[in-house]
């Protein structure tokens, strides 16, 4: 055989029907409808009361509650030496209100860094206390004495917390818990006598210290608001006690936020090829499903009205091993009545779930509206991917009670806009360009309230890569 007959025995056979590609050309196809990845669950759109707001802001009356300087210390780093901001010690109730910079960066260049290993105690109870520690990295126990000579667990300390401030205006202060490091630990100590030798020279901080040992104790209650007086259990003609309630005379206002954007069809497009589907309402409805996908994640996440930034410091807390246990579910859920929900990334719900395989429990499931939810005493616990996981493989979990008249958390929206189409959503006509490009402006008006304090809980620092 010759090279020639070689090459034609290899070539293909000549077409003897039509190629499914031309065919295409003339068939209808069953086509889908735009799919779009970024769509979630969004079960906090879902499971949060929304609260008509007229006006735009919502407000917010507390009964009259005292400041007492329970915030975070924030720091900076430079390689391997940590400071911590000057006008971050007015969180320490001792400073609270003082306002001199010049002093206050002063006090900031007297902290000395001190690194501990972990297992190592800091303070010991029983000890004289007489410097406060800021905890720039880390976590510490705060250990104290049971009641049959064993140890008893009194919370655990993270990054930007604070202990030992009451050794700044109490000269007999003592340490009535140990702290002992859980994790390698970076702190900055500031001790009573730098306070005091430098309020000799500075007249603002003499007189900031002494105007606090002269102020008279408020009276309280254990949250902190002005105690009512009342008198129970008396016989007799006993003098009953006078009291008024008082509220905040500054209540917080919360105002609606925004997500807004300009949506772009051309003319031609919206003329041509609207069959078999509407190509402006499929541009629509993506559009409106990125738009709440913004929200849910500004609900959890914005830092004036965000969930996880606006939790009370006294409702976070730290879990005891790293990994989610049930035991610090069960934490969290002793801080608040009526806890109506968790709320957590699908990986810091797998840790849990792995953390109940190691002791042998089964969670529950609970049906909401047809899907089954696992849950933890009762309470579901739905997914969001909106909750971050940060670089160390940690994230948060979020328990809330939620509701108006459980004094809970709200959603707020303002219903009745002009051009609504969905509730606090509207799509309004801008108009066609010189370029036949339609322009429709998309928005969504929304926010969120926390009533009181113990409404929301946060368990922080929630490691999610452990396994066992």
């Amino acid at each position: 055989m010759s090279v020639g007959e070689e090459v034609r025995d290899t070539q293909a056979p000549p077409q003897q029907s039509l190629g499914t590609a031309a065919a295409r050309n003339l068939a209808t196809t069953t086509k889908s409808a735009p799919q779009m990845q970024e769509i979630s669950s969004r079960w906090l759109l879902k499971m949060l009361p929304w609260v008509q707001v007229q006006g735009g802001t919502y407000r917010v009356n507390r009964r009259l509650s005292y400041a007492v300087g329970d915030g975070r210390v924030t720091f900076v780093q430079t390689g391997d030496r940590v400071a911590v901001i000057p006008a971050e010690l007015g969180e320490l109730p001792a400073l609270r209100d003082f306002g001199d910079e010049e002093v206050l960066a002063e006090l900031a260049r007297r902290c000395e860094q001190r690194d501990v290993a972990a297992g190592e105690v800091i303070a010991a109870s029983g000890d004289a206390a007489d410097r406060v520690y800021l905890l720039a990295h880390g976590k510490v126990a705060k250990v104290g004495a049971g009641p049959y000579g064993n140890e008893t667990d009194l919370g655990v300390l993270a990054d930007g917390a604070y202990f030992g401030d009451q050794s700044l205006v109490d000269g007999d202060a003592v340490w009535e818990y140990t702290a002992r490091a859980v994790t390698p630990c970076t702190l900055l100590t500031l001790s009573r006598a730098d306070v005091y030798n430098l309020a000799e020279r500075a007249e603002s901080l003499q007189g900031h210290l002494s105007g606090l040992l002269s102020i008279p104790q408020q009276r309280t209650n254990r949250y902190g608001e002005a105690a009512i007086d009342l008198s129970a259990g008396h016989v007799g003609e006993a003098v009953v006690p006078h009291t008024f309630v008082d509220y905040e005379a500054a209540p917080r206002e919360y105002e609606l936020s925004v997500a807004q954007t300009v949506l772009k069809v051309h003319s031609r497009v919206a003329d041509l090829y609207n069959q078999p589907m509407n190509q402006t309402e499929q541009q629509l409805r993506l559009t409106v499903e990125a738009l709440r996908e913004r929200q849910e994640h500004e609900l959890i996440n914005n830092k004036e009205f965000g969930l996880l930034n606006n939790c009370d410091y006294g409702q976070r807390l730290q879990p005891h091993d790293g990994a989610p246990t049930p035991d610090d579910l069960d934490e969290l859920l002793s801080r608040r009545r009526g806890s109506k929900l968790f709320l957590a990334h699908p990986k810091a719900i797998a840790a849990f779930g792995r953390e109940c395989n190691r002791r042998g429990l089964v969670p529950e499931s609970v049906d909401i509206g047809g899907h089954h939810v696992p849950a933890w005493r009762g309470v579901p616990i739905f997914p969001s991917n909106k909750i971050p996981i940060s670089d160390a493989r940690t994230t948060s979990i979020i328990c809330m009670r939620t509701g108006e008249a459980e004094q809970g958390v709200i959603g707020l929206q303002q219903t009745g806009i002009p051009d609504e189409i969905e509730p606090s959503l509207s799509v309004r006509f801008m108009g066609i360009d010189e370029q036949a490009i339609i322009s429709y402006l998309v928005t969504a008006y929304y926010s969120a309230a926390i009533l009181v304090p113990d409404a929301l809980g946060v368990l922080e620092n929630v490691e999610v890569s452990r396994w066992h």
